[in-house]
């Protein structure tokens, strides 16, 4: 009898646990826009004179971790909603003017179109399978992690980047 307890326990919580952990679109639309306001609060740290300032040689300036991101957000948003991105692969790193008032317009732009995407995705689809960049298998809520993942990581670079410009980075925002 105890060992039938368990195992049915066992089941429940197996059961369970795709769900532990589920998204609905307004807490992503509401993730997305803190995400949008902590990014403009870093671009509006940086002074307009240092945009173009590498840590490094062989890195990303400042202005081309923000338009990564931006081109990141695009990619990933475009596949997990099935729509057609504005911007072609790698574009907005690529741009040519990257002063401050341009990456913020291209970088709010991005951000802009991941949360008109996630207005058009329901709960029930987060579950869809998607190949995401022609190789990695998962669903559309897994790819939604990996994006935000990915946009934190490198704004989380970013901080390097103002502290080297002797600017104190934005307080953390998990709320």
């Amino acid at each position: 009898m105890k060992k039938i307890k368990f195992l049915l326990t066992l089941a429940v919580a197996l059961m369970a646990l795709p769900n532990m952990n589920a998204q609905n679109p307004t807490d992503l639309i509401a993730d997305w826009e803190r995400a949008k306001a902590y990014t403009m609060e870093y671009m509006e740290a940086m002074p307009a004179d240092k945009f173009d300032f590498k840590a490094t040689p062989e890195v990303r300036s400042f202005a081309e971790q923000m338009l990564h991101i931006t081109d990141a957000n695009y990619g990933f948003t475009a596949a997990i909603a099935g729509i057609q991105s504005p911007v072609g692969f790698g574009e907005s790193e690529k741009t040519e003017d990257t002063s401050k008032a341009n990456v913020i317009k291209l970088v709010n732009a991005g951000y802009d179109f991941v949360i008109a995407g996630l207005q058009q995705i329901s709960a029930e689809q987060l579950s869809d399978p998607i190949t995401l960049f022609g190789q990695f298998e998962m669903t559309k809520a897994k790819a939604l992690d990996k994006m935000f993942e990915h946009q934190t990581h490198h704004r989380g670079q970013a901080t390097i980047y103002l502290r080297l410009a002797g600017v104190k980075p934005p307080n953390e925002k998990l709320f």
